[in-house]
């Protein structure tokens, strides 16, 4: 996150001295030397470029008060953002104009250029006065105007509440995990063939470079076994999401297993292992009912064409062997029951009686019965037991055996028997999409109040992180607009600068809906960013649009017009630099480019969007603004008592 930071601040950190520059060669082609142009340009420009810079610091500061794992990765982009921006404003201050005034010549009259700066330079004023004649159109129609400013705000707020919602973006990093899972009662050598069906079936597949695989692990070892698959390079295979969707089908036709198979992904959060990607947890105090429920459950949400690799960790039909102990018949023979405990443990526990000791090595010696004998539960009519004057007794001299079924493991969550539902998302499905999807199977198979479900691992990270995306969007407008109104000393000004921000959210979202993306962690991060880029065009219109109106004695439709024709061009350049810097993000095609995508995407369509509207839009609120500004101070004035001096 820290590289895609420094990234993506190559394109906007230029900003300041793109400003800087500008202004000087302003001053420089009107004739003035390099020395006096930069005092002068630096002098006008200063306070901008203070302004955009710290206003687009104050965009991080939630970001680096937020909790969790995502406050934590939040943090991390932040920072490194934080201190590139301000080391840009540093030099861009100071290094800048220096270099202007040192290595910069004074240029000659434009008639006595060459032909090429001519051309370039007749085909701008060509662009600034058609955006000139358009803007002169747009001013003559303001209420027209701001209700398309009002429909922008309507629409970026109805697409947000449409756009798919998702974590993290599900990345290609050319490796899978799987998990295959047999019936309770299966025995170790049978799950051990099984398991080798699987491997070869997905080493048969053209994508797949190599695996590791074992089995055990958890609490139900003997019929779970896990795999690490290692995909080819990324140019010589399809996507890793085509892979597991073309094997999922051979997979399930091995009779006996169930294998589910997940891509391995940089970003993990939640801390819960299971057998696909997002879980949602049962727990109740019965864990009967607990067991009735759940299977009902994992049903429904099979029947869902949007999920799929649906799985629970309920494993309820193991084989079991009940050795029920006749107290009486023991007492007469003299057998205690722990000799009983001891001689099933010496069968079956595989119980350590000795070391032995050579120069290099040494070995435990196991005492255990034959393994052939172990494979049914006949063998227990063949253990014996040691009375208290030495004899040996059969076990069924003493106790019963009986059979059933019983549990593998039961897991608990915060102290009740619990049980994990784990899905992973059919292609096109996003996580918010998903989520509301269980909780609706949840509610339509009627299940009772006493068996509580809630979402944990990433998807409760993921709920948890949908429900402060808003919250964390507000803060940082309302972290900018405080100190816009600090900087500017005015409560109105900075509602002008602010409102650039709805056509940026406007245009991250139809990128996003566009190319079929969510509105994930990352896409936030580049929204939160789009609001300290984009207000850069509101702050420098503005800014020079008061220093006109004090310093030239202007009226505001004047000082707003000459504003927007002379930093048409450095908003341009500042928009292209930092478009142009988003854009190997947004076309990135190496490993694990998915993660990083959404940001470039963002960025991208929020820039575009905002660069066609706000140069519009902005001079129409800043006067209208400016017109409701003055009436609100000569309401004041006129209803303020006047105060008599005896």
């Amino acid at each position: 996150l820290s590289l895609m930071a420094l990234t993506i601040s190559v394109g906007f950190v230029v900003d300041d001295a793109i400003v800087m520059i500008e202004n000087v060669m302003r001053y420089i082609e009107e004739g003035m030397q390099p020395r006096d142009a930069a005092l002068k340009g630096a002098k006008q420009i200063g306070f901008t470029v203070m302004s955009i810079s710290i206003s687009l610091i104050a965009v991080f500061i939630p970001l680096l008060f937020m909790g969790g794992v995502v406050g934590r990765l939040f943090h991390e982009f932040a920072v490194t953002l934080s201190l590139a921006i301000g080391l840009s404003a540093l030099v861009s201050l100071t290094l800048t104009p220096m270099l202007c005034a040192t290595l910069v010549k004074a240029q000659p009259p434009l008639a006595q250029r060459g032909r090429f700066d001519r051309a370039s330079e007749a085909f701008l004023e060509k662009v600034v006065d058609g955006y000139d004649r358009m803007l002169g159109s747009v001013l003559r129609h303001p209420t027209l105007t701001l209700l398309s400013f009002l429909a922008v705000l309507g629409t970026t707020v109805y697409l947000y509440t449409v756009v798919p919602k998702g974590f993290f973006p599900e990345q290609d990093t050319g490796v899978m995990m799987g998990q295959i899972q047999s019936a309770p009662d299966t025995s170790f050598l049978a799950m051990s063939t099984l398991q080798q069906k699987v491997a070869a079936t997905v080493l048969q597949d053209p994508a797949v470079e190599g695996l590791g695989s074992f089995i055990g692990g958890g609490g139900s070892a003997g019929i779970t076994g896990r795999m690490f698959i290692a995909l080819k390079p990324k140019s010589q295979r399809d996507t890793v999401f085509k892979v597991v969707e073309r094997l999922r089908p051979k997979l399930a036709r091995i009779e006996g297993v169930r294998a589910f198979l997940t891509p391995v992904q940089d970003i993990r959060v939640g801390g819960r292992q299971s057998s696909a990607s997002y879980q949602y947890a049962l727990a109740d105090q019965d864990l009967k009912e607990l067991g009735q429920w759940t299977p009902l459950l994992v049903e429904k949400l099979r029947s869902l064409p949007q999920l799929k690799d649906v799985n629970s960790d309920q494993l309820a039909g193991g084989f079991e062997a009940q050795i029920r102990v006749d107290r009486d018949a023991a007492s007469r023979l003299g057998v205690q029951l722990v000799d009983i405990d001891t001689a099933l443990y010496n069968a079956f526990g595989q119980r350590q009686i000795a070391n032995l000791y050579e120069e290099l090595n040494q070995y435990h010696v196991i005492l255990e019965a034959m393994p052939s004998s172990q494979l049914d539960p006949s063998a227990l009519s063949s253990i014996y037991v040691k009375t208290a004057e030495g004899r040996q007794v059969p076990l069924s001299a003493v106790a019963k055996v009986g059979f059933g079924n019983s549990p593998l493991s039961v897991t608990h969550q915060s102290q009740f028997p619990a049980a994990t539902v784990s899905f992973n998302l059919a292609p096109g499905v996003s996580l918010g999409q998903a989520s509301d999807l269980v909780e609706q199977a949840s509610a339509q198979i009627g299940m009772p109040a006493s068996v509580h479900g809630s979402f944990q691992g990433t998807a409760q990270v993921f709920a948890q992180s949908l429900k402060n995306e808003p919250i964390l969007i507000l803060a940082a407008l309302l972290a900018v607009y405080l100190v816009l109104g600090i900087l500017y000393e005015s409560l109105i000004h900075p509602l002008t600068i602010l409102s650039t921000l709805p056509s940026a959210g406007l245009g991250a979202l139809l990128a996003m809906l566009l190319v079929g993306d969510e509105l994930s962690v990352i896409s936030t991060i580049g929204i939160v960013l789009l609001i300290g880029i984009v207000k850069k065009n509101g702050i420098i219109l503005v800014d020079f649009a008061l220093e006109a109106e004090r310093q030239e004695g202007l009226s505001p439709e004047e000082s707003i017009r000459k504003a927007c024709r002379l930093r048409f061009r450095p908003i341009l350049m500042t928009t292209f630099a930092a478009l142009f810097g988003a854009l190997p993000l947004a076309l990135g095609q190496g490993v694990g480019s998915e993660l990083r995508r959404p940001l470039g995407i963002a960025i991208v369509g929020g820039l575009v969007v905002s660069q066609l509207l706000t140069l519009f839009t902005t001079p129409v609120v800043y006067l209208s603004l400016d017109r409701l500004s003055k009436r609100w101070h000569a309401r004041k004035r006129v209803t303020r008592p006047a105060v008599v001096t005896p």
